[in-house]
């Protein structure tokens, strides 16, 4: 019988206890015993789920406390030098100091830096290697829960970050120098792992490595011949895990490697079967994922039977059904629904059904003619009949308004060195302008507003005058700090992207659909159910009483139409670039009516520009051409006096450059103080055409950086940046901060752009 198996399955908990339970431990109250607890209590019930599903085989090891890649470089001890403790005794606190930049010994130190893991919106701890680095085994966490799982009667499938993968994903300091030769350091500790976990009675482990979908180089596809060569010495099944494309030219790579298996990813590149069928030798398990590790509609049983049937006929027994990738992507129970209409969740699937999916179909694929599966195929040919004819999917007017879409809608009429002199004779800005990405403290204050608003024991207008109080808070701040260019704080918004879905048609919500995006942050997407459109303003009346308060410019803030596609749950029936078009058409409405309302700055935020980016370079032309077109399209129409920004968080922009000057942003703020400025060596390379504001401090870490920190990564900047294009800002927004902290590094920040401007006086002249 084919086997039902899962690559992960999600760590937060059904009410996100990991996150309360680690901010709680950060906080003081709670010890590492009480948080050690509740990750017990969690890994039990999710073993638990996942086999009440029909999963057979469990993954362990997918359980982390801040971030999987992270715990990878603890268990490897890959523990960068300002992080080790004295006693060399790797614990949580180093964990959790090398995540957040604080902890026990080393309070000051700077975090490792984060980044997008592929392409998706979850976030993981860039591994930091020197040249003289050296591995150890230094991290029991993986041992501990194998042990743990088999001691209540689990069946267990350990999960690795592959070696090749985790070189890749590091970043060399200390002077470059090429991470590959790291790899003869770091398979020795792979070889004392594989052994620890057969004594322990293993006998499958998943070792990913997701990079053998990309495009590599020669000497990285050589690597993996010479590592698994080494590795099969290890007395374990090992399953290969590939997953979020497909394998292409590193299919015969991978199907030849000396391990017991190999699972691909059949929902993002369902036409690599053939070739796999073709080039894996039918001794080997081919395990294929077919339901849908990182969206929430339900999978299509019948479609998802196809190609197990195909392969069933070559590999029999040796066939193994799975989700695409890990469930670490979803959400956790669709059962705990109460709000959502039934023919809208009869459409959905979570991580608990997306189990019993995968369950179904590894019985279909053996048992086709009984009537628990032919329920199940009736059952979801219903559901898929009844989303395909829904009224709520389509509407002719917003079809209609796309098809009318001309030439000059994307295109602003007057060139950016033209438009530059207006806005700064207009805005009347010193060099160096100091502002802020958006957002500031949502403190416990504010979620209570917005907590009885919502549950009717605050009416809406005792709800506006406690947001309004909020925002001449954040303004009389900003204003005695000395920002230049002002925010209203986004009080009265839950979520980026949230906010502006709950005023859009088109959009559905979840009550419990809580995916962690990196550490104890989690994010509720919103389903992109229908077509979307705008049916009245909706930030216009906020930021026109903010800018009531104040002489100084403010902010218009928007969430670009890129971020709002990648970070909400998309349709699966319609093509990304139409739904994204939808979206630039509604945000567009918003920046004219911003405009008309006397808001002279307008920041559109595309956080997620790269993350949209197809993983091999043929496919990325037609995304970025479709993503430009996008932001063109709802930031082009407006007077060449109004001044538009963007912001990008956490990604490398070396091989964007052109497509995020195709933006034609007046202004772009990037994350650039974790990496200490390296980002900015894309933007010395290519001449960016626009105004540029690197972040000079982490948002991410609760550390206040000093003065003189920020002073020496502006002089890093203005070494790579034409000064008088450069503004002064954090890497991101200040929500998930506390007042004190936020407070204490914008007057940081201030200070370190006045003592550049002193310095630069005679360079800055003619203003930002």
């Amino acid at each position: 019988m084919a086997l039902a198996h899962t690559l992960g399955f999600p760590r937060i908990g059904r009410d996100r206890e990991l996150k309360q339970a680690l901010e709680a431990y950060w906080q003081g109250q709670l010890d590492e015993t009480g948080l050690r607890a509740v990750g017990r209590s969690l890994r039990t019930a999710h073993w638990q789920m996942q086999q009440d599903a029909g999963i057979e085989l469990l993954p362990v090891g997918d359980f982390a406390w801040y971030d999987q890649v992270l715990a990878h470089s603890l268990l490897v001890g890959a523990v960068p030098r300002r992080f080790r403790p004295a006693d060399g005794r790797v614990g949580l606190d180093t964990l959790f100091a090398m995540a957040r930049g604080a902890g026990q010994g080393c309070a000051g130190a700077q975090a490792l830096e984060m980044t997008k893991w592929f392409d998706t919106n979850y976030h993981y701890l860039v591994p930091e290697f020197a040249a003289d680095q050296r591995f150890r085994l230094s991290w029991e966490q993986l041992f501990e829960e194998v042990a743990e799982a088999r001691e209540l009667g689990y069946r267990v499938k350990p999960v690795l970050i592959g070696p090749l993968t985790y070189l890749w994903l590091g970043k060399a300091r200390d002077g470059a120098f090429d991470r590959l030769e790291l790899l003869e350091r770091l398979l020795p500790i792979y070889g004392e792992i594989l052994g620890r976990l057969a004594a322990l009675g293993v006998e499958w482990v998943q070792i990913d490595e997701p990079i053998l979908v990309l495009d590599l180089p020669q000497a990285w596809k050589s690597a993996f011949e010479r590592a698994y060569h080494l590795l099969q010495q290890a007395p374990l099944k090992k399953l290969l895990a590939t997953y979020f494309g497909a394998l292409d030219d590193n299919l015969g790579l991978a199907a030849n490697l000396p391990v017991d298996g190999l699972h691909i990813d059949l929902v993002r590149a369902p036409q690599q079967l053939a070739g796999v069928l073709d080039r894996l030798p039918p001794y080997k398990v081919l395990s294929l994922g077919v339901v849908n590790g990182r969206n929430v509609w339900r999978c299509d049983l019948e479609q998802a039977l196809q190609p197990l049937r195909l392969a069933a006929e070559r590999f029999g027994e040796r066939l193994w059904v799975a989700p695409s990738c890990s469930l670490l992507h979803s959400p956790m129970e669709l059962a705990r629904e109460d709000r959502l209409d039934e023919a809208l969740k009869g459409w959905l699937a979570f991580a608990v059904e997306k189990c019993r999916e995968v369950a179904l179909l590894a019985k279909a694929v053996e048992a086709p003619e009984s009537a628990e599966v032919h329920a199940a195929l009736a059952d979801s040919r219903a559901a898929q009949d009844a989303r395909r004819h829904s009224p709520r999917i389509h509407n002719p007017a917003v079809q209609a308004r796309l098809r009318g879409i001309g030439e000059s809608d994307w295109r602003r009429p007057t060139a950016f060195d033209e438009r530059i002199g207006r806005q700064r004779a207009q805005l009347e800005l010193p060099p160096f302008p100091t502002t802020t990405i958006g957002s500031f403290p949502q403190t416990a204050e504010i979620r209570q507003a917005r907590q009885a608003y919502r549950r009717g024991t605050l009416d809406e207008a005792g709800y506006r005058a406690a947001m309004q109080a909020q925002i001449r808070r954040a303004i009389e701040v900003q204003e005695r700090l000395g920002l230049d260019v002002l925010v209203h704080g986004e009080a009265e918004r839950n979520d980026m992207v949230e906010y502006f879905a709950e005023q859009l048609e088109g959009y559905a919500f979840t009550r419990f659909g809580w995916v962690q995006s990196y550490g104890s942050r989690c994010v509720k997407p919103a389903l992109v159910v229908g077509d979307i459109q705008r049916p009245r303003p909706m930030t216009v009346e906020w930021s026109r009483y903010a800018q009531s308060l104040t002489a100084r410019p403010m902010k218009g803030m928007l969430t670009g139409p890129v971020t709002m596609l990648m970070w909400s749950f998309p349709r699966e029936d319609l093509p990304r670039e139409e739904q994204a078009l939808q979206l630039a058409l509604a945000i567009r409405d918003e920046v004219q009516d911003l405009e008309a309302a006397g808001i002279r700055i307008v920041q559109i935020d595309e956080a997620a520009f790269r993350e949209g980016l197809p993983l091999r370079q043929a496919e990325r032309g037609h995304y970025l051409d479709w993503a430009v077109q996008a932001f063109r399209l709802c930031s082009a129409g407006v007077r060449d006096e109004t001044q538009i920004h963007t912001h990008m968080c956490y990604s490398e922009f070396n091989d964007l450059l052109e497509a995020i000057a195709a933006l034609d942003a007046d202004v772009i703020s990037i994350e650039a103080s974790r990496s200490q400025m390296d980002l900015l060596e894309a933007f010395e390379d290519f001449a960016y055409p626009g105004e540029i504001g690197p972040g000079v401090y982490d948002i991410h870490s609760p550390r206040v950086p000093g003065r003189e920190e920020m002073l020496a990564l502006l002089r890093q900047a203005a070494e790579r940046i034409p000064p008088e294009r450069l503004w002064v800002n954090p890497d991101c927004g200040l929500k998930t901060r506390g007042w004190a902290e936020a407070e204490a590094a914008l007057a940081n920040m201030v200070a370190a752009a006045r003592a550049m401007r002193v310095s630069r006086a005679p360079v800055s002249e003619g203003g930002a």
